[in-house]
């Protein structure tokens, strides 16, 4: 089933939210893990689509010699707004563009990175065509994608307790979008199918999500991503309800006072 176009809708509040509850709760172990595998490589310049509010940039800005170009790219200019005010080591351009038609041109990059974004793109093969296009030969693509929610748990859980509060229409964003792309096999077709003549590298990677309170998960997935818009469309719960009940099914199964959840990822790694 297509995606609504809610799942790619971060505005208003999201992307601040995003920022200081989720990209601590969940991104930044996997920021880390694709910055340190461009660390030794001849680089010159090294684009970034998907970039969100910048986690994965602002790693790359402080572990890359300052001689690289890093370019951070993402569809939403509120996404966008966000990583520019949460600034970086060292400068970076930041561009707003479509990772489905990149406006670079061919071979002009030594490594292109994407965290968590190719869940999103409408033809993932296509993105990952327009990532070859701008590669270097010899340049390296790295990205990595959620693994199935089962194998996450405080987005499991959360998705679970919303379908008691909208029992005829559950919010499904994060199962659909976030982690509706974890099939390793299908994710290999697409980069063939996207002209990467090399075999790609594929590692499991999985991490601990940890947060002071089961209030912070919650207010994560519940208000800091395009749940938010799926939550607010329905009546019933208001958006507050329905953060209230995810944070006291998170409490019930990790308990009171701090929590730790697993998370696990897919990171792909190919050549041009």
């Amino acid at each position: 089933m297509d995606a609504p176009d809610t799942d790619k809708r971060f505005a208003g509040s999201i992307p601040l939210l995003y920022e200081n509850y989720l990209v601590p709760l969940i991104f930044e172990p996997y920021a880390e893990d694709l910055a340190r595998r461009l660390e030794g490589r001849p680089l010159a310049r090294v684009l970034e689509i998907a970039a969100g509010t910048g986690v994965v940039t602002r790693r790359l800005a402080a572990q890359l010699p300052a001689s690289v170009e890093i370019v951070a790219t993402d569809l939403n200019e509120a996404m966008l707004a966000q990583a520019r005010a949460s600034g970086s080591a060292r400068p970076v351009t930041w561009r707003q563009a479509d990772a489905m038609s990149l406006p670079f041109a061919d071979a002009s990059f030594d490594a292109v990175v994407c965290q968590f974004g190719l869940m999103f793109f409408p033809d993932k093969a296509r993105a990952l065509a327009e990532a070859r296009r701008v590669l270097a030969p010899g340049g390296m693509l790295a990205f990595n994608v959620w693994d199935r929610i089962e194998e996450n748990g405080f987005a499991a859980t959360v998705t679970t307790a919303l379908e008691a509060v909208f029992p005829t229409d559950p919010p499904r964003f994060l199962a659909r979008t976030p982690h509706g792309y974890h099939a390793i096999p299908a994710v290999m077709r697409d980069i063939e199918a996207a002209g990467f003549a090399a075999a790609a590298q594929c590692d499991t990677v999985a991490a601990v999500s940890r947060a002071p309170s089961a209030r912070v998960p919650a207010i994560a997935y519940c208000q800091g991503t395009p749940l938010r818009n799926e939550i607010e469309s329905r009546g019933g719960a208001t958006l507050q309800e329905a953060s209230d009940i995810a944070e006291a099914a998170i409490a019930r199964i990790y308990g009171n006072g701090a929590v730790a959840g697993k998370i696990q990822a897919h990171v792909f790694v190919v050549a041009r």
